[in-house]
Parts: C-alpha cells; sequence; structure tokens
C-alpha cells in the first residue's frame, strides 16, 4: 500500500520489541497491550516462529511498532532459525521489553545485557502475576530488580493488571530526542522557497511518489516552506518562471550533476539520498567512507545494501547505475555483490567499501546497526547519493544537514 501524506512510514515508528521465553506469555501479552488480537495465542510451544511487526498508535507512546517474536529458548532446527529471526528484530528494536515469568533468568539477562550494551532501553515485566501469590510477585520483581538495577513493571496479560502503569513507563524510557530529527535539518524554514526535482522513472511507479519524496515533502510542509516540484525535462523552466533563485533544490542522486550545472549560483543543492543520509545514517561516516572511492581498483570488492525488495529494475540506481559509474572508472573486472532487504553479511572484510541505499524502509536504529557492523570490521561505508556525488566530483559543493 502506497504511503499518504498523512501516515507515519513503519521506517519511522517506535519499534518496541518483545522479548521472552518461549511461552512467556509475549502473544497475549501484546495482545493485551494494544488492545487488538495481533498475534495467536496458544499453548503450544513455538507457536510464533517469524516476528510478527504490527504498526499502531498507543496512547501514550504514539506511532508504534509493536514486534512479537519467538522465544529465544527454542529448540531444534527450526528453533535456531527462529532465533536468528528473534535477533534481526532486537537489531530493529528502539526499545525492548523482556518478559520474566519463573525463577531461572539467565537467559532473561543475557538479552537484557545485549540491549544494554547497544544503549536500548529496557523494561522488565513480571508477566502472569495471575498466578502468583503476593509474596511470590514480591520475591520475583526483587530478584529481577536486583540483576537489572531498573524499575520492574508488574502485569498480567490475562486480566489486565499493569498494562496501563507500564505504557506509562515505555513512555518515560523512549530514547531522548527520539522523533526530533528533521529530514532537512537547518537547511530551510519557514517561507524559504525550496525547488524538489523528482524524475518519475521506474523507480517511481505510476501514481505514486517514492518514500523520501513523500517524506521529505510532507516535512517542508510542516515547516511551512514554500515548495515547487518538477520532473527533471522542466527544470530548467520552472528556474525561469521562478521571480527568486530557490533557497534550497533537493534532486534526486541520478541526476545530480544536470542539476547542478545549471543551478542559480545562489541555490544550495542537495539530494533525497544524501538527506537520508543524515535521517538514517551517520552522514560524517559516510562522507568519511566516500574517499575510499579513490583507492579502489579493478580487484577491489564492493557491496551494495539495498533495503528494497523489489524485482530487478531496468536502469536501477543500485543494481545498474552505480555498478556502471564505478567499473567506468576502475575498469569492468570490479567485483560488485548486492544484497537486499535484511539481507547483510556477517563477515564484512572480503569487502573494500559497503554502499547503502537510502534506508527509507528500515528505522535508523537497524541502519547504525549495520555502520557499526560495518566501523567494527574497518570497512568503509557510504551511500548512494554521497558516492553519486564523489564520484561526479561535485561532493564538496552539495548542502549537508
Amino acid at each position: 500500500m502506497a504511503v499518504t501524506l498523512n501516515e507515519t512510514p513503519s521506517a519511522n515508528r517506535l519499534h518496541i520489541g518483545i522479548f521472552g521465553k518461549t511461552n512467556s506469555g509475549k502473544s497475549s501479552f501484546i495482545n493485551a497491550f494494544s488492545g487488538q488480537k495481533v498475534s495467536i495465542v496458544a499453548d503450544v510451544a513455538g507457536t510464533t516462529t517469524d516476528p510478527v511487526y504490527k504498526a499502531m498508535e498507543i496512547y501514550p507512546l504514539g506511532p508504534c511498532v509493536l514486534i512479537d517474536t519467538a522465544g529465544f529458548d527454542d529448540k531444534g532446527e527450526l528453533g535456531a532459525l527462529r532465533i536468528e529471526k528473534t535477533e534481526l528484530a532486537a537489531q530493529k528494536t528502539d526499545l525492548a521489553i523482556i518478559l520474566f515469568c519463573e525463577e531461572e533468568i539467565s537467559q532473561e539477562l543475557k538479552w537484557y545485557r545485549y540491549f544494554k550494551e547497544k544503549n536500548t532501553p529496557v523494561v522488565p515485566v513480571l508477566n502472569k502475576i495471575d498466578l502468583y501469590t503476593q509474596e511470590e510477585k514480591e520475591k520475583l520483581a526483587h530478584l529481577i530488580q536486583r540483576n537489572t538495577k531498573e524499575e520492574v513493571c508488574l502485569i498480567s496479560a490475562k486480566t489486565g493488571e499493569g498494562i496501563r502503569n507500564l505504557k506509562e513507563l515505555l513512555a518515560r524510557s523512549i530514547p531522548e530526542g527520539y522523533g526530533n530529527r528533521m529530514i532537512t535539518g537547518d537547511l530551510v524554514d519557514t517561507g524559504d522557497l525550496v525547488l524538489l526535482v523528482m524524475p518519475q522513472d521506474i523507480q517511481a511507479p505510476k501514481g505514486r511518489l517514492i518514500l523520501p519524496q513523500v517524506q521529505t515533502l510532507r516535512e517542508l510542509l510542516d515547516k511551512k516552506c514554500l515548495v515547487m516540484s518538477v520532473t527533471t525535462d522542466q527544470y530548467l523552466s520552472a528556474l525561469e518562471n521562478l521571480a527568486v533563485p530557490p533557497k534550497l533544490i533537493i534532486t534526486d542522486s541520478q541526476v545530480f550533476s544536470y542539476v547542478y550545472e545549471n543551478k542559480p549560483k545562489e541555490s544550495m543543492l542537495t539530494s533525497f539520498s544524501v538527506l537520508f543520509a543524515a535521517y538514517k545514517g551517520d552522514l560524517p561516516y559516510y562522507i568519511e567512507g566516500a574517499k575510499a572511492i579513490d583507492t579502489l581498483n579493478e580487484n577491489s570488492h564492493v557491496l551494495i545494501a539495498e533495503c528494497c525488495t523489489h524485482a530487478p529494475l531496468k536502469e536501477d540506481i543500485g543494481r545498474v547505475k552505480i555498478p556502471r559509474m564505478l567499473k567506468k572508472r576502475f575498469g569492468e573486472k570490479l567485483d560488485v555483490s548486492l544484497v537486499s532487504g535484511t539481507d547483510f553479511p556477517d563477515d564484512l572484510t572480503k569487502y573494500d567499501l559497503i554502499i547503502q541505499c537510502g534506508a527509507c524502509m528500515f528505522n535508523r536504529k537497524y541502519v547504525m546497526y549495520r555502520i557499526d557492523k560495518a566501523r567494527n570490521q574497518y570497512v568503509p561505508m557510504t551511500n548512494y547519493g554521497i558516492t553519486i556525488a564523489h564520484l561526479t566530483g561535485i561532493l564538496e559543493h552539495v548542502a549537508l544537514p
């Protein structure tokens, strides 16, 4: 389904992951927490296989994605695959809930430490309190608190007890500054004229705009900017018809060079991909990573990391255009590999450079997980827009948010 200007894309929602042992009550909990039948509830171990992602609005948290995961103590060959999916969900989690329901808590504490190492806020929850005496509840809560040094929320997914208190605790646990990031940063303000150059090619299905265009346009409208949108072939005509030059021109990276060569001297220029490099990732790291482009040769190995899982398209930017630009400069023998969706190698050391897409389909937490993995393995990483600006020799002239 296409995202409208009034919808919050899933990638921009607070991702709340629910983690616990098999049959710790995760599915019942998520249904009680959301007030909807989101997940299947059964007494059979392993009912939840692949994580269930459900976008919704929850007061007082706002737009969220709730993630119901498989038990992290799942057994067998299928269990191992389910745990891999749970680990992937953990990489996307902005705020973690760990369900405790018994005195043996070593596995829960292992996951608690994982999230703390990733600077992910964690809320320990003692579930199924309807099954315990008051003394048992106090004993378990004290055990969890002593080992986590966190406030423990006591709830019953069956009766709903404690759910309201948990939502308030989660609201207080949201990472400081979450949701305050701006796509355009401080490049423009109220009343500024912004020109969007948006080629409607095969990348943009008929009748729709691609997600970065939608999100950027919405933000500019919220900032009360004056916005004009054109396709590439109408770019020069638009400039001629404007009484004053636009303060900022935002273009698709694929036409960076053409737009730069014909822009008014007074106008700043950037691209949707460059903006998303800062919005979803680490812009300074990407710019530093772009320097590695100049060290490539025909024997180098480059990984293109694309978030979308669409079928290959003619003249696709990640699969065709960027590899063609690189091979034109460094030779046809240059090895360019591609992964899509959540596929991302554990071992990155064979690559001389990683080029990440704008990542509009992923939340920032997951993009930063990829960046940290590359950084820890000393592999330079950049993104589509930064790469094209560097290859066309205009990166130093691009406005950065």
